[in-house]
């Protein structure tokens, strides 16, 4: 085991969240930036397709999310928490992740027939095969993405995530105009996934190298299979809803649907993902402490809350005015879904911290276990309520899920690992109170009849406010986060 990569004793440790910081504000940088400028491409993909041709590509996304959450088994995640140097799996890791990801599009190929009959529309087929060339891609590019994440390199990783996330979006609006349909989409995703996966190659070299060696190789599966398997469950879980509303609504009604998802996903994508593309690589290194990593996780939630229960509230509370304003009258039906997505989201960002905690610790089980019994519980309410109240009913039923059944068992497990949940609600009540002040504030502006563009502004405006308040008061956790782990001074 090299020297640098042994956990952290504490002396190291300020340099570690100093990284973990420097880390964290490139990805956060990224992911505004990338969604600000997606946000008005988005808009314009949608009014030019319109939600038919929207409705197809969402089923070729759903497919290609579905592979995407097991193509390379979970190995990749394994040189993140490698406690020896990661350059020694890196080839052998490489390896697996694109013969296996190049199997799974294979499969993908020969299957896509019964796949888009499944999902509600056959027409489908030729945008999941394109679509799902990105599996490749995504083989391709596991081991260098998974080594930047490992050393902090967020810096490089923005550099690639812009570039893919501006050469799909260009494309796919260039082949949208020239009247390609659903198909411009998935062409353009396949494009931007290219030109990131060639910077990923130029950032990390050493992730490009093949080789094999079986005792590394047994090692990593008996890691990777489990987060494989719980990753599989994960998405049949999380894109249930998708399955559901497609197979039993059609693909128009899951264009509604998916994009009212997408407008949910802002706070899950701004704040969750770059918090998560950092907190599990500096959470890996206070293994050796377990007293720091439980106050770690709870700072964390706590400022992940201050920040995203206002914002989700936001989506759900200004529905109506969002949808009217940005996509226009046709796509009125996915407001009504939003309604319920939005606090959703919130429980969802929770989850997902909740869920790399767990995988730091090595206890991959109560991850499956939850994860297990989110889909059995959400299958049959699903179902039940697409086939009977329609879309509303459907997103109505996703949250009603996870706020009665998997944020209890989710809190139970912490309890288990040293976490009661006092201490999880002491951090999450000021944000929930004033994420509550948010919504009211929009619902007010909303009954007395002022115009989408002033409901917008004035309900954006008290969220930022509100967001400040809660930042400026827990401005002494981003100190703790820094100084977590430090040696006290001695006497």
């Amino acid at each position: 085991m090299s020297v640098e990569d042994r956990p952290a004793p504490a002396a190291e440790r300020p340099d570690l969240f100093a990284k973990a910081s420097r880390a964290l504000g490139w990805s956060m940088a990224s992911t505004i930036v990338s969604r600000l400028s997606t946000l008005a491409i988005g808009v314009a993909l949608a009014r030019i397709l319109g939600p038919d041709a929207f409705g197809t590509f969402a089923v070729a996304l759903v497919v290609l999310l579905a592979v995407l959450s097991f193509n390379e088994l979970g190995v990749s995640l394994a040189i993140v928490r490698w406690p020896g140097d990661p350059r020694e799996i890196a080839p052998t890791v490489a390896t697996l992740s694109v013969l296996t990801s190049t199997l799974v599009y294979a499969a993908l190929y020969l299957g896509a027939p019964l796949l888009a009959r499944t999902l509600g529309d056959p027409g489908s087929t030729g945008v999941i095969r394109v679509l799902g060339l990105s599996v490749i891609v995504s083989g391709l590019v596991a081991t260098p993405v998974a080594l930047l994440q490992r050393a902090f390199r967020q810096d490089r990783k923005t550099v690639a995530d812009l570039v893919t996330n501006w050469t799909s979006a260009l494309a796919s609006i260039g082949l949208a105009l020239a009247g390609n349909g659903a198909m411009s989409l998935a062409v353009g995703q396949l494009a931007g996934s290219l030109a990131g996966a060639v910077l990923f190659f130029v950032f990390a070299p050493q992730g490009l190298r093949f080789g094999f060696d079986p005792a590394k190789a047994r090692a990593l599966l008996r890691f990777g299979l489990p987060l494989a398997g719980s990753s599989i469950v994960v998405f049949a879980t999380t894109n249930l809803d998708r399955v559901v509303v497609g197979a039993t609504l059609g693909p128009t009604a899951l264009g509604y649907y998916v994009l009212a998802l997408q407008l949910a996903s802002w706070p899950v994508t701004v704040f969750s993902q770059p918090v998560r593309a950092v907190v599990p690589a500096a959470l890996a290194r206070l293994q050796d402490d377990p007293p720091a990593l439980r106050r770690s996780f709870l700072s964390a939630a706590g400022l992940l809350g201050s920040v995203t229960l206002p914002a989700c509230l936001l989506l759900a509370a200004a529905s109506d005015a969002l949808i009217r304003f940005l996509y226009g009258g046709a796509w009125q039906p996915a407001a009504a879904v939003l309604l319920w997505l939005g606090p959703l989201a919130a429980l969802r960002i929770l989850f997902e911290l909740c869920y790399d905690y767990f995988v730091v610790l090595a206890d991959t089980r109560v991850v499956l276990t939850v994860q297990v019994v989110w889909f059995v519980a959400l299958l049959p309410t699903l179902y039940a309520a697409g086939v009977l109240g329609g879309l509303q009913a459907a997103a109505a039923a996703q949250f009603a899920v996870a706020l009665l059944v998997i944020l209890p068992l989710y809190l139970v497990a912490l309890r288990r690992s040293g976490i009661p949940p006092l201490p999880v609600a002491a951090r999450l009540g000021p944000p929930l109170a004033g994420a509550v002040a948010v919504t009211a504030v929009a619902l007010l502006v909303a009954r007395v009849g002022a115009v989408d563009l002033v409901v917008l502004a004035v309900a954006g405006a008290t969220t930022l406010a509100t967001i400040g308040v809660l930042g400026f008061r827990l401005r002494h956790v981003v100190r703790d986060l820094r100084t977590v782990g430090q040696p006290r001074a001695a006497g």
